[in-house]
């Protein structure tokens, strides 16, 4: 079946994973990627235990398989291969680096003028913290992220996952998509400059909104929500589940379905708000009277779910019936999101006119 980006051809310079990972995810639609390594390869390579057989039989971190799935790989030393170097540039339509600002043009020079470059960097290539180093840790750290995670009164929290590498990788896939239909309608390349920093930042929506609009930063509460109540985790009998009552009618719902007697205050969002504790005191004492199934179950049509492990999640019948995870040369990688996607048929009810790239 036809693919989206059948025929395009990417460099993939990039190391770890927020470039890696927007690589792959141009390569599942179908784009040629080719990945060049240093010759001691990708560092997330040895990011193990666990280790397992990789795309080639050979022996790599679960982490590196990740995010280079689809890919061409060859090694090679950038600065010793100069001329190699550019001769791949110009056979590439777009380039992907995540070097430090400054250092692919020392390696390259000038690109040729049908070449989309992104340059993915810890802090972009302007301002004060240009030439700082910017892993997701330190970038969690500085970007507020941490602030607002966990219990307060404990100790600082990072997301569970390299949240801002991805977020920074999914960034980079919808500029270049969107610098691709430029080139293709305007005839003219594009520069662009994508950095954890600026993603981050963006990424905190209501957090930061709710700061600029209050004056007031926001803190820590667990799995708890600064502007809906009851919005957080809640202790069953058998373990923890959460509830996530977004609505007024929702919250009646429940409030019928619980058989809970509660004053008039509590019947909108901002009442429940302002009597959080109360609230949750309250559901609390109902929710361990019986199990996480139970209460899913009970609570049909109102968001709530148990808290499950990673194996769970990937092995829930909704992972199944999706297909959640794609098996690749023998190799189990999560699958990509939008394996549904489809063009715009010719008229309602074709098939689909496209397809993931699988064949690697």
């Amino acid at each position: 079946m036809k693919q989206v980006l059948e025929g395009v051809k990417i460099l993939d310079l990039s190391r770890v994973l927020a470039g890696p990972y927007a690589a792959q995810n141009l390569a599942d639609l179908g784009a040629d990627v080719l990945k060049i390594e240093a010759p001691w390869g990708d560092d997330t390579r040895g990011w193990g235990p666990p280790f397992t057989t990789g795309f080639d039989g050979g022996d790599v971190a679960a982490y590196f398989l990740s995010c280079n799935r689809g890919k061409t790989i060859i090694r090679m030393n950038l600065k010793e291969d100069g001329k190699k170097l550019r001769d791949l540039v110009a056979q590439a339509d777009i380039v992907v680096e995540n070097f430090r600002p400054g250092t692919f043009d020392r390696l390259v020079g000038e690109l040729p003028d049908d070449t989309i470059l992104c340059s993915i960097s810890g802090y972009g290539a302007t301002g004060p913290r240009s030439s700082e180093p910017g892993y997701d840790l330190s970038l969690q750290a500085r970007s507020g992220i941490m602030s607002i995670t966990g219990e307060e009164g404990r100790p600082p929290v990072k997301v569970g996952v390299a949240w801002i590498d991805v977020i920074t990788g999914l960034h980079a896939t919808s500029a270049i998509l969107a610098a691709l239909l430029h080139r293709e309608k305007t005839g003219e390349s594009q520069r662009i400059d994508i950095s954890l920093w600026d993603c981050a930042i963006s990424a905190l929506v209501n957090q930061a909104q709710n700061k600029l609009a209050s004056g007031k930063d926001p803190r820590p509460m667990g799995s708890a929500h600064p502007n809906l109540v009851p919005y957080r985790a809640f202790e069953a009998s058998d373990g923890w589940f959460v509830l996530a009552v977004g609505s007024d009618s929702q919250w009646q719902r429940m409030v019928e379905i619980l058989e809970i007697g509660c004053p008039e205050s509590w019947s909108t969002n901002s009442g429940r708000v302002k009597e959080r504790i109360g609230v949750e005191r309250t559901l609390s004492k109902i929710f361990k009277n019986n199990t996480r199934s139970h209460w899913e179950d009970v609570l049909e049509g109102i968001p709530c779910a148990p808290v499950n492990t990673i194996g769970q999640a990937i092995c829930d019948i909704q992972s199944v019936a999706r297909g959640a995870v794609w098996s690749v040369k023998g190799v189990q990688t999560l699958a990509n999101p939008l394996r549904g996607m489809s063009l715009t048929p010719a008229k309602p009810g074709q098939p689909s006119e496209t397809s993931f790239n699988l064949n690697v």
